[in-house]
């Protein structure tokens, strides 16, 4: 899959005379995160491999120290692992870790809808109807990067309207292990799926907007369970796809 990262190397911030940045280091910790998740969601390092740290500092123009710092925040959300005197690795998910990762998530999603159709004021609905449309606009111009980070929003801001806390901590606890899964299920089916992903983004704003909680929670999960069968077909037709497993037990 193409990714949206330039293939040269453009600095996040200008360097001054005396060798520092000339933004805060707040801001560069941020766009350092910010693309090197992109990256790695975006498949530009295979499952299990190592993160070339030393390229990846070339391309986004940053020093090691930066870069090592997102590379905490990622294997804290779960796309990476940290080794030992040895750098970071993609993490990498077998056929079982899928299915039980998607379940468990649809579940989460599923009572976030629930909830959120007892407490989402019309300001919410409004926000989300507008990032809906968004994304549509980047579907239609199959401009998949965009279209992603917009999606990852509405499902966010869904559990975010729940006001349950504790489903909220949990979700982002495993809402990273499977970020990179997630996007690229969008390719399964020679992008059959991707429009699939979007009728079932209908029903989940027209179930949202009638605030129908039983409807939206159903509509959730079913949408999990969808992604979570073409993610293990997507990856399991993948060279060394589902870390050597067969897709059929």
């Amino acid at each position: 899959m193409k990714s949206t990262i330039p293939e040269l190397g453009i600095p996040i911030a200008e360097i001054t005379d005396d060798g520092t940045p000339d933004r805060p280091e707040l801001s560069l910790h941020g766009e350092t995160l910010s693309r090197l998740r992109d990256y790695v969601v975006e498949g530009n390092i295979p499952d299990g491999g190592r993160v070339p740290e030393r390229q990846l500092c070339e391309l986004f123009g940053v020093s090691r120290t930066p870069l090592r710092e997102a590379l905490k925040v990622l294997a804290a959300e779960g796309l990476i692992e940290l080794l030992p005197n040895r750098g970071a690795r993609v993490r990498e998910l077998g056929k079982r870790d899928l299915e039980e990762l998607f379940d468990v998530m649809g579940g989460l999603e599923s009572l976030a809808g629930r909830l959120a159709c007892e407490t989402i004021t019309d300001e919410e609905i409004a926000e989300i109807e507008r990032l809906h449309y968004e994304m549509y606009g980047y579907y239609l111009h199959r401009d998949m990067h965009n279209y992603f980070q917009v999606n990852q929003r509405i499902h966010e801001r869904i559990v975010a309207a729940s006001r349950n806390e504790t489903l909220r901590s949990i979700y982002a606890n495993l809402a990273g292990r499977i970020r990179r899964v997630r996007y690229s299920a969008n390719f399964a089916r020679k992008r059959q799926r991707w429009a699939e992903a979007m009728r079932e983004h209908e029903a989940i704003l027209d179930a949202l907007r009638r605030r129908a909680g039983s409807e939206l929670s159903d509509t959730l999960f079913r949408h999990l369970r969808n992604k979570r069968t073409a993610a293990v077909e997507h990856l399991g037709s993948a060279p060394g796809g589902l870390a050597g497993e067969a897709v059929d037990d």
